[in-house]
């Protein structure tokens, strides 16, 4: 997945093009960039700002294009006029999501957004978004209004769904203890609320529409990708560091590496050339374990599913720990015998795979038609089969099919250690 953010330069790391590098890293996403201006600053003051010219600016945004896909676009700092309408002339008639980040105003105290240039802002920028995030501070300079109060949030949001907005995100809103996200869709409104944390930091904006973009790009709903970034931004408030003499910098390492290494696979499973031809009807789900787990709570996976759109696939939905039935289950039943396996997707049954797999790899298989009464009425179907495709096995599989029941799809499940492990022999089944 490429991701392409838009946006100013932080020395320190904090926010801009730098922290949205390190954000999707921890996705397991491409991040290609573009810079709109310098800035001098760390985490005490805020210095210079140097905005490119537009032919610059111009030249980085052809060079992006000419040359990637891109799944998605964040746009923050942009500073002046000229930078706007050149982002605009560039953008107004590219089909993709594009995230706003409307910055206006640095942790530090500096000026992100020249005065001169909010009329254009409003003008270009805020309509090409798909959805846009500002804080409470951001949509009352955006709006020249006051939020004090429900009705007057809603005023607001309207003002901005006006300018061309078709979704708007109001972050840090505090109620009752809690911090709140509201929500404002074409056609419905809801709210996202967390726990508090009284720390001031720098980059938690950046990290939440980072994660925000991410999330829709894989498919998810705006619900969906703003639980998402609500949970991942959260996290990075809790772990940001004082790196340096002045606030603390958010900071995503402690997040769970096990989400990291997963979203990273999934990623590329995704892009996998032709990919699409190995997803079974049921569709795919690609899951990683904690050691030794007991119950599918203790599975990291996505909570629906890899669906097949077309010639290509698509994420549906977030990962989750619990967020995997079926092949939960096959792994656990795996992991209970052989626990260095923790890691499981399962493929579309095709004949011709199964001979070229059990050339390359170590096979186990079950079979349908022997499955007791019992067993079916239960619900237990997986684990019967898992156990009895393993029960002789002296080390741990790497595939393990099945060819189907009445009713029932066969299926293809592959193992592995980890999800770059699971992912290699994948790669190897499919194009060797």
């Amino acid at each position: 997945m490429n991701l392409l953010s838009i946006g100013g330069s932080d020395p320190s790391g904090g926010a801009g093009i730098q922290s949205d590098i390190k954000t999707f890293d921890e996705f397991g996403a491409h991040d290609l960039t573009i810079i709109t201006a310098i800035t001098s600053q760390n985490t005490s003051t805020f210095g210079k700002i140097q905005p490119v010219s537009q032919k610059l600016l111009s030249d980085q945004i052809d060079t992006m294009f000419s040359d990637f896909k891109i799944d998605g676009i964040k746009i923050s700092m942009v500073y002046n006029s000229q930078i706007i309408k050149t982002i605009y002339q560039k953008l107004k008639d590219k089909k993709t999501i594009i995230v706003i980040d409307p910055v206006i105003k640095s942790t530090t105290g500096g000026m992100l957004l020249e005065k001169s240039a909010l009329k254009d802002f409003k003008k270009y920028i805020v309509p090409l978004a798909t959805v846009i995030t500002p804080n409470k501070f951001e949509a009352e300079f955006l709006t020249n209004s006051k939020i004090n109060s429900k009705k007057s949030l809603k005023d607001t949001v309207k003002k901005i769904q006006r300018l061309g907005a078709k979704n708007v995100v109001i972050t840090g809103i505090e109620e009752k203890g809690k911090i709140t996200d509201f929500v404002f869709e074409e056609k419905t409104q809801y709210s996202i609320s967390s726990n508090k944390i009284s720390k001031t930091n720098h980059g938690s904006g950046g990290n939440y529409s980072s994660a925000i973009l991410y999330s829709l790009s894989t498919g998810n709903s705006l619900k969906d990708a703003v639980k998402f970034a609500k949970k991942f931004t959260y996290n990075s408030i809790k772990n940001a560091r004082k790196i340096g003499k002045g606030i603390a910098i958010t900071e995503n390492k402690n997040y769970d590496k096990l989400f990291t290494e997963l979203s990273k696979s999934i990623s590329k499973f995704t892009e996998i050339t032709n990919i699409y031809k190995n997803i079974p009807e049921c569709q795919t789900n690609f899951v990683y374990s904690k050691k030794e787990p007991k119950t599918a709570k203790e599975v990291l996976g996505i909570q629906g599913r890899i669906v097949k759109t077309g010639k290509t696939v698509t994420v549906a939905g977030d990962l989750q720990y619990g967020g995997s039935k079926h092949v939960a289950t096959a792994l656990i039943e795996v992991s209970k015998k052989f626990p260095e396996i923790r890691s499981a997707v399962n493929l579309r049954y095709q004949n011709k795979m199964i001979s070229k797999i059990r050339k390359k790899f170590k096979v186990s298989s079950y079979d349908r038609d022997k499955e007791p009464d019992k067993i079916k009425s239960n619900g237990s179907s997986v684990a019967w089969g898992i156990k009895n495709a393993i029960k002789n096995s002296k080390e741990p599989p790497d595939v393990i099919f099945h060819k189907g029941d009445f009713g029932k799809e066969p299926m293809i499940i592959v193992f592995g250690k980890n999800p770059s492990n699971t992912l290699e022999k994948i790669l190897k089944i499919i194009h060797d």
